[in-house]
């Protein structure tokens, strides 16, 4: 197994960050690229023509490598999830009599794209409540797959749960998407470069990702795969850099109707983020020397002792083959007071998130045991069962 990789990150000692689906700290790496970066821009006559082009090539092609998307044209820099969403939205053609499938409590940027054109067509929304009960994480995949029908344009869902990291069976949703000839775009932003998600495995119409989160990345950046069903397609935006011949700055005054190949006619203007990009990268080379299935078992390994005995203390948490091990949600049982527990991850610096009725814990390699001994302590410590408890 994988060692703890704090060494690569500056965290202190006595922060147990637990929280990397809220934000991933970066790695020192990745800190010193943004600040040759940032002096770069104190010389901006240092920057040529080719800068503009080759490290957004070379983004391009690593997260193609992440993903093993067959060819890097696909791949197109966001500034966002949403960004990329609205771009999908952007060339549907959906009837009043279509459909189209969401989750309950999917992240906003995942909804409010699909309310908007919803409004705009007369399409269904059709929104899958997670069920009650035991076999949630079946029953649910089960109601989504039950949702799709002839009429169905999309599936627009996570790979894990974005707040208790809730797996979806993307194989069998993409089987029955297939057979009713139905677009099945991935929200990758909580999983991709911490869970295996490759291309030819799952076959999206489209991935988005934010950067910010699991690619190790700055804020407002992001990534983005275009399947055939967006060849060719209407971006959001014009500008300059992702029409053909763009290179030549000389030539630039002779408007060109026709795009760069693929999905670059689908990133955001002003690609050629000379600040923020360098980050990104050093973020994603970094996820390429480890392996998303080293950190699946390495979360699962620090985390399992102290899950198991908050399964003792009454807690729920979804089953082990149900959730992903590098976000999970643990829901609370009337032994516990919550106010009391967040009072007490603060005293302890203990960093989680709280999410609907979960509290989100989300490792990474930089976190040990005793991390989560430390958060046990603190379960321990506000838990109105805990003369009961034998540890």
């Amino acid at each position: 197994m994988i060692d703890c990789q704090k060494h690569l990150f500056e965290l202190p000692e006595y922060i147990s960050y637990i929280n990397c689906a809220y934000m991933s700290p970066l790695l020192k790496t990745a800190a010193e690229a943004g600040q040759r970066a940032v002096a770069q821009k104190l010389r901006p006559y240092e920057i040529g023509a080719s800068d503009f082009f080759d490290p957004v090539t070379q983004l391009r092609k690593t997260f193609a490598q992440l993903i093993q998307a067959p060819d890097y044209q696909s791949i197109a820099v966001i500034p966002s999830a949403s960004y990329g969403l609205a771009t999908v939205a952007h060339n549907l053609n959906l009837k009043p009599s279509d459909n189209f499938v969401v989750l309950e409590e999917q992240f906003p940027s995942n909804v409010y794209t699909w309310m908007k054109l919803a409004n705009k067509t007369g399409a269904e929304m059709r929104t899958i409540k997670a069920p009650k009960g035991n076999n949630r994480t079946q029953n649910w995949n089960e109601k989504v797959l039950d949702a799709i029908d002839e009429n169905t344009a999309f599936v627009s869902l996570c790979h894990c749960h974005w707040a208790d990291g809730t797996l979806f069976d993307l194989k069998a949703i993409r089987e029955k998407t297939h057979k009713n000839n139905t677009l099945l775009i991935i929200d990758g932003t909580q999983s991709v470069g911490a869970l295996d998600f490759f291309i030819s495995e799952f076959q999206p119409d489209a991935l988005i990702c934010a950067g910010y989160k699991w690619l190790m990345g700055p804020y407002s950046t992001g990534l983005a795969y275009y399947g055939p069903a967006f060849e060719n397609g209407d971006p959001i935006e014009d500008n300059w850099i992702h029409r053909l011949n763009s290179e030549n700055f000389a030539g630039l005054v002779d408007y060109e109707p026709n795009y760069q190949p693929g999905a670059s006619r689908y990133s955001v203007g002003e690609v050629s983020n000379f600040m923020l990009l360098p980050i990104l990268q050093e973020g994603l080379n970094q996820l390429l020397k480890w392996n998303q299935t080293d950190i699946q078992n390495y979360c699962k390994h620090i985390s399992k002792n102290t899950l198991n005995q908050l399964l003792e203390m009454g807690c729920h948490l979804e089953s082990e083959d149900q959730r992903a091990h590098h976000l999970f949600g643990i829901r609370l049982s009337e032994a516990f007071d919550l106010g009391a527990l967040k009072k007490k991850f603060s005293e302890n610096n203990v960093y989680v998130s709280f999410r609907g009725n979960a509290i989100r814990l989300s490792p990474h390699l930089y976190n040990t045991e005793k991390d989560f001994e430390k958060l046990l302590n603190c379960f321990q410590a506000v838990w109105k069962g805990k003369s009961h408890f034998i540890g």
